[in-house]
């Protein structure tokens, strides 16, 4: 591998661009997983626990399971490339779609909620999956890069909900509660995600990024002054690309978790459900290309304030608008996907940007920990607030949450 080294930057272009294709591939696949459980989760387990208090730990039992697969997907992918981690989390994720089928069929809670948190397993990978289209990527390629593999996503991500009808059908012509359904389809596509990162992603991006990176470092020990200057490791970027992360994803989860649960306390029917969290969906990645430009060209804290904006829009229209408007709650879901978008491009940007090749999987995996764990906690809250107070409550202080990125961007500048 350590020839690779010694290619020039035409080859790197082309090992770039081919493992963005690979990437894109199984984020075709790897969407369809994502959705399920955010569409039909907090549904299931209100369905199997009889009661809404509860209905949060669902998704806060996939996020921590996620939390958890992101450290060591991570970890693994630092020491043994990104091929691996990625398909070994993917594998994890069709184990516990099978495990959640198997819980609702035996009506087994305890069976259901191991299975959701092995289930994290798939979404983590395909989230971290973004990180592998940056490893061959130049700095004023990375947010680009981000954004295409997350629009890539939105195919199956989109499919997914909007699918619930059908698969909800499929599972009672097999005997398995309708609400399981989305979950089949969830282990096939994690499943194929996996297998086609297996396949082919050969040679691993992060291998060759480190192969580059030590050529880089060879150059400059024996022409100093010379070679352009290497990347250095950046505390601050790091906590600020973190913040950004962390505070996007504890507004979007939380708001996002009793969506469902509200539309059906007011008579919405599982297609309406599908609908609004489909296009919410289709919101947090569809315009990534538009996006990831953006933040390419203004600038990473200038679309993470844009971010803090919208997800207040977001929560201001969630909480007054009219419970029972399709449209309020439409407009509502996709300014919330839009907000989280904007944060999670310019916070993954900043730590590409702010760590090298050494220990930027590591890095990454680590910071995913905490993500993740923010997503699981809001998850858990969420159906706690929204019981004891009102999913209106809940979404105004998701919305004044966000605001919190101003001062964290300011923070940044003040210490530039």
């Amino acid at each position: 591998m350590n020839g690779l080294a010694v290619y020039g930057p035409e080859h790197r272009e082309r090992l770039y661009r081919r493992t963005l294709w690979t990437v894109v591939f199984s984020q075709l696949f790897g969407g369809a997983g994502l959705a399920a459980g955010i569409t039909v989760g907090a549904l299931l387990a209100q369905d199997m626990l009889g009661t809404d208090r509860y209905a949060g730990i669902p998704t806060a039992l996939l996020t921590l399971g996620s939390a958890i697969a992101s450290l060591l997907v991570g970890r693994m992918s630092g020491r043994h490339g990104r091929r691996n981690g990625l398909a070994g989390g993917f594998f994890a994720g069709a184990l516990g779609a099978a495990g959640i089928v198997t819980a609702a069929v035996l009506d087994n809670v305890v069976l259901l909620f191991l299975s959701l948190f092995i289930y994290g397993s798939g979404t983590a990978s395909n989230l971290i999956a973004r990180y592998a289209g940056t490893d061959l990527a130049l700095p004023n390629q990375r947010a680009t890069a981000v954004s295409i593999a997350l629009v890539s996503t939105t195919f199956g991500a989109v499919a997914g909900p909007n699918l619930v009808d059908v698969m909800g059908r499929f599972a009672a012509s097999v005997n398995v509660p309708p609400l399981a359904g989305p979950f089949l389809l969830a282990g096939v596509a994690f499943l194929l995600a996996g297998s086609v990162l297996f396949i082919w992603l050969r040679p691993d991006p992060l291998i060759v990024a480190k192969a580059l990176a030590e050529a880089d470092r060879e150059a400059a020990r024996q022409n100093p002054g010379t070679t352009r200057p290497l990347i250095q490791t950046s505390r601050k970027g790091i906590i600020l690309g973190a913040s950004i992360m962390v505070l996007t994803q504890l507004v979007m989860v939380a708001i996002m978790t009793m969506t469902p649960v509200h539309m059906r306390h007011h008579g919405h029917g599982l297609s309406e459900v599908g609908l609004v969290i489909g296009i919410h969906v289709g919101a947090m990645f569809l315009h990534s290309l538009v996006t990831g430009r953006l933040i390419d060209k203004l600038g990473r804290l200038v679309m993470a304030s844009a971010s803090g904006a919208i997800l207040l829009a977001a929560g201001l229209l969630a909480a007054f608008g009219p419970a029972n408007s399709m449209l309020s709650l439409i407009i509502a879901l996709a300014l919330l996907g839009l907000g989280w978008n904007l944060g999670l491009i310019s916070g993954t940007a900043l730590i590409v940007d702010s760590t090298t090749q050494a220990e930027r999987a590591k890095t990454q995996g680590s910071i995913d920990v905490f993500v993740a764990l923010a997503g699981a906690s809001s998850g858990a809250l969420s159906g706690v607030v929204a019981a004891y107070t009102s999913y209106a409550t809940l979404s105004l202080a998701g919305g004044l949450l966000s605001l919190l990125l101003i001062p964290v961007v300011i923070w940044s500048k003040k210490h530039s």
